[in-house]
């Protein structure tokens, strides 16, 4: 089987093709609520699903990480206005340090192609 790299880089890729799987990289994003870098995270867990010929009605599963746990409840109202509601994943949320101090959620998608 082949393996296809999108927006591969000298450190990672932002996701990679094996088979009729996609693996994404964690995902963080800009803004300073949950909220906001929730939305811009998985906005671009959409753009990078859909350069791998997939949707979010094809995620399989979905590691989320707060870098406080107390951010659960806004995080899921974020995540509940995005996920596609008939095709809901297998997921998981842990508290974590994240790469820098800004970031406040990660996402880890595996999705169906």
């Amino acid at each position: 089987m082949s393996i296809k790299r999108i927006d591969a880089g000298a450190r990672m890729s932002g996701a990679v093709i094996h088979g009729n799987t996609v693996y994404l990289a964690g995902q963080v994003g800009e803004g300073a609520t949950v909220t906001d870098q929730c939305k811009d995270a998985l906005a671009e867990v959409d753009r990078l699903l859909a350069a791998a010929g997939s949707d979010k009605s094809k995620i399989l599963q979905t590691l989320i990480y707060l870098s406080d746990i107390s951010d659960f409840a806004e995080m899921n109202a974020a995540w509940e206005a995005w996920v596609d509601p008939a095709n809901t994943p297998a997921r998981a949320t842990s508290e974590a340090k994240l790469a820098a101090p800004k970031y406040k959620v990660e996402f880890i998608v595996t999705a169906a192609i």
